[in-house]
């Protein structure tokens, strides 16, 4: 994990989910995630988007033309952890497709400017996925 992710996770939980870096406030979650080759506890800090029974997730690696690893480690184990500024609950992670992932990457960049430039950049479909509650 990077320095800076440590930094954001250390921050979002001494402040109940809230980071003032990078101005992120509120907007993150924490997903945890079992990794494919290892079977060990991932943790990445993503922009989160609510939903009804869930967040939205998108793997866009701030751009890089490269997919974040929690995505690969979500197609082989779909069952996650999010972690929230007021707890943690499981979840099963649904990868979106067609116009219902182009109906949730509007969300994105309705959310963050930032995301306007990161397929392009990438030069790939950044893959969208919906974190839905379990019981």
């Amino acid at each position: 994990m990077s320095d800076f992710n440590s930094r954001i996770i250390e921050e979002f939980r001494a402040h109940g989910g809230h980071v003032t870096t990078a101005g992120f406030g509120d907007r993150l979650v924490l997903l945890h995630t079992t990794g494919a080759k290892t079977g060990a506890d991932r943790v990445s800090p993503l922009m989160g988007l609510p939903t009804e029974n869930g967040w939205l997730v998108a793997a866009s690696k701030g751009g890089a033309p490269e997919e974040p690893g929690w995505a690969h480690n979500l197609r082989v184990t779909p069952r996650a952890a999010v972690e929230t500024g007021t707890g943690t609950v499981d979840a099963v992670a649904e990868e979106l497709d067609g116009s219902e992932r182009d109906r949730a990457w509007a969300r994105f960049l309705s959310a963050s400017p930032s995301f306007s430039t990161y397929e392009e950049s990438a030069g790939r479909t950044i893959a969208v996925f919906h974190l839905v509650r379990s019981a």
